[in-house]
């Protein structure tokens, strides 16, 4: 593995580290207390280009590849999670039919979505199922050159704005999933409410009904009772991205743990020359280059074409703890001003919560990464 950035690579994350500062960070706070869908910077997010990073340019992508893909991602999350976690969540869609799509799929499902004309989420998550595929209720049954389906999903992001979703659905006295990309002005795709979370709020975040939705089978993707194997692959690229989420709400929270330690003073001196605060700063650096490297190696993995789901789900662990942790010792730097609505960190903590949270909680990928070692 080549250490050093590409000329591309460079140039990428400096325009996406130039978006961040300019148009993101201004409205960070404002996006986390209305918890407001950003419509136009999820379309501006598209325009850039940002949307179809990873894939080929005949289906609307650039081919910069993953590792530049997490490179954007970081600079976008480091200003805000939720905006950068609309293009995080976009890849669900594009993975699953880049990896498991006929031709023609590719050229009319993934091309709109890789060149920003689409928004793109996932349809996987209900009251009852967890990351369990077995307990999934919502149905998908044949009817003529079509399926109808029927169900609820729960927690879908980017709900509000969303053209088409990667739906899975239990099939009707078959074992299995079947994987679907649903058009979400269908009849019968309603949004019901707003999922009220503690952090990434914003994201769009809703429980949605499908009663009677139908869905061309041209729209099936992959081999019937083929779901679940595309939602494990589709699903370790947004792994990784909530990964490079946890590294950037980290780093964020350091910058500005080290700009309040250097301004701070306390017995006559900035706190920053105190050897307690030194110990907390370099404990999170530290913790943070090795996340981050982590991740970085992740992204490199899957650009050699490997496969990622055990890499993705460790790397997910460990920078979310990592996030966890760096934010809780950004608030003891901070002290009480750290517990201010009115300041970032606050939100930084909540945000970096919520990575241990959202696509698998902490517990189910050290349930992977020990089944793959045993």
């Amino acid at each position: 593995m080549d250490f050093n950035l590409t000329e591309q690579q460079k140039m990428l994350q400096n325009l996406a580290g130039d978006f961040a500062e300019k148009e993101i960070a201004p409205r960070a706070a404002e996006i986390d207390r209305t918890a407001e869908f950003p419509r136009d910077l999820a379309k501006e997010i598209g325009k850039k280009g940002f949307q179809g990073l990873p894939y080929p340019e005949k289906y609307g992508g650039s081919g910069a590849g993953y590792t530049s893909f997490v490179l954007v991602l970081e600079q976008l999350c480091q200003a805000s999670v939720a905006v950068g976690a609309i293009m995080a969540v976009n890849t669900v869609p594009e993975e699953g039919i880049y990896r498991f799509g006929t031709e023609e799929q590719k050229q009319r499902l993934l091309k709109p979505l890789a060149q920003g004309e689409w928004l793109g989420g996932i349809g996987f998550t209900e009251a009852d199922t967890g990351s369990d595929p077995r307990l999934i209720k919502t149905v998908a049954r044949r009817s003529g050159t079509d399926y109808i389906i029927n169900g609820q999903k729960q927690f879908m992001a980017l709900a509000p704005a969303l053209n088409v979703v990667l739906l899975f659905a239990r099939r009707e006295n078959e074992e299995g999933l079947n994987a679907f990309i649903l058009d979400a002005s269908t009849p019968g795709f309603i949004l019901r409410e707003p999922c009220d979370t503690m952090g990434i709020r914003g994201l769009g975040t809703s429980v949605v009904y499908l009663d009677d939705v139908r869905v061309p089978a041209e729209n099936l993707i992959g081999r019937e009772g083929q779901g679940f194997e595309i939602l494990l692959e589709a699903i370790s690229v947004e792994r990784m991205s909530v990964a490079m989420q946890g590294v950037a709400v980290a780093q964020a929270a350091l910058d500005l743990s080290l700009d309040y330690a250097r301004q701070r003073v306390a017995a006559g001196r900035p706190i920053a020359k105190m050897q307690a605060i030194q110990q907390q700063l370099a404990e999170m650096a530290s913790r943070i280059e090795a996340a981050r490297w982590l991740v970085y190696r992740t992204a490199f993995l899957h650009d050699q074409g490997n496969s990622i789901q055990y890499e993705s789900s460790m790397a997910k662990l460990f920078a979310s703890q990592v996030a966890v942790d760096v934010t809780r010792m950004a608030m003891q730097v901070h002290g009480s001003y750290g517990t201010m609505k009115t300041l970032p960190v606050e939100r930084l903590y909540r945000d970096a919560k919520m990575t241990e949270i959202y696509v698998g909680i902490s517990e189910v990928h050290r349930s992977i990464i020990a089944n793959r070692l045993i």
